[in-house]
């Protein structure tokens, strides 16, 4: 069972919010629109993204302070964040930006086709690592069962080699614990 990976969208205009979703429309994300940057700070309590689209410039919480909250909690810190902006090419801006931690700084009129190449990207990486911690678990589990059995087989080894005869089957019951506790 494979989870659709999400966008989060900060801006504080709904129809910049909606021109986002549709430009998205059809690629494997699921985009989630905020209209603030404390919507989005809550927001990434309760949800995990791919990657953050974010206004710079937005009344009360700008999309740099936003970023800053965004970059300074440890379970967000690694998110990346393209940040969006009407402002015109001012270069400090975009220094600032990436200063707080953007991927990178777009400007308005951006190209949709670039946009919606670059969260791609960052959907795949989403979920390659996805894949690649479910394998690292799943590699855990049988390295756990492989201590498991090698631990019974040398503990049955053992009491195989002892002159009680009793130990016999009690080596018989350990290693047939093992098959069956290890089997499923």
């Amino acid at each position: 069972m494979t989870q659709l990976a999400k966008a989060l969208l900060v801006d504080d205009r709904r129809e910049n919010l909606m021109a986002l979703e549709a430009i998205l429309q059809g690629l494997p994300v699921q985009s989630v629109a905020v209209e603030s940057g404390e919507a989005a700070l809550k927001q990434l309590l309760v949800d995990d993204f791919a990657v953050i689209l974010l206004d710079a410039q937005m009344p009360d919480m700008d999309g740099f302070e936003t970023a800053s909250h965004i970059k300074r909690r440890e379970r967000t810190r690694h998110l990346p964040i393209i940040f969006l902006t009407a402002a015109d090419r001012d270069a400090q801006l975009a220094l600032r930006g990436y200063q707080v931690g953007a991927v990178d700084y777009l400007t308005k009129p951006f190209d949709p086709w670039v946009l919606r190449a670059k969260v791609s990207v960052f959907v795949e990486l989403w979920v390659k690592t996805r894949q690649l911690a479910a394998q690292s678990d799943l590699v855990r589990e049988r390295d756990t069962q492989w201590r498991r059995l090698t631990d019974a087989v040398d503990e049955a080894t053992t009491l195989l080699r002892s002159d009680d005869p009793e130990a016999r089957d009690r080596a018989v019951q350990l290693l047939e614990q093992a098959r069956w506790g290890n089997s499923g």
